[in-house]
């Protein structure tokens, strides 16, 4: 029975997610861009249960949003890579640069069903416009891109800034913690 509650609630989240996303024609990857706002490329969800799509997801050929399903435990460093944009656009037409990484599941009515830890020994962010929302990372972050966020998130770590943009333009809600430093280090 819950097996099926389960199922049913992640084929919810990605059809609704599907039937949100404006319909834009095949992705394509774009050259990689040297920190500029163009985006690499425009994509949907990835919902994600094991490791190795895990890194997919994550890479600069992935997914503006990753989707934990599950616990996820790495041994080795990883870095969130490329610029994305949600499929939004802002007040000029603008489409949104964001980056996601989703630690929860969500019910239809957007309420937060499950929790789940990601265990990274060092995490480098250089996607602008990113966030790590509603759950637990383990390990230390690297924040290289500017915006970086934490919504709800208990960073069990050190937060390190590569450089005076990432560290004066990071946010963390009042509801995320961090256990260890946020120092600048280049």
């Amino acid at each position: 029975m819950k097996v099926k509650v389960v199922l049913s609630t992640t084929l919810l989240f990605v059809l609704l997610l599907a039937g949100c996303t404006p319909q834009q024609g095949p992705v394509t990857q774009q050259p990689k861009p040297t920190q500029t706002s163009e985006p690499d490329s425009v994509s949907t969800a990835s919902i994600v249960g094991d490791e190795a799509s895990f890194e997919k997801a994550i890479s600069d050929s992935g997914t503006w949003l990753i989707a934990l399903t599950k616990d996820l435990t790495f041994d080795k460093e990883l870095v969130l890579d490329g610029v994305y944009t949600n499929g939004k656009k802002d007040e000029n037409g603008q489409e949104i640069i964001q980056r996601k990484i989703g630690l929860y599941e969500q019910d239809e009515n957007r309420n937060i069903t499950a929790r789940y830890t990601l265990t990274i020994p060092k995490l480098t962010i250089n996607s602008p416009n990113a966030s790590i929302q509603h759950g637990t990372f383990k390990g230390d972050l690297y924040v290289s891109a500017k915006n970086f966020q934490l919504i709800d998130t208990k960073v069990e770590g050190n937060v390190y800034f590569t450089n005076e943009e990432a560290q004066s333009t990071f946010k963390a809600d009042e509801k995320s913690s961090i256990t260890g430093k946020q120092e600048l280090v280049k």
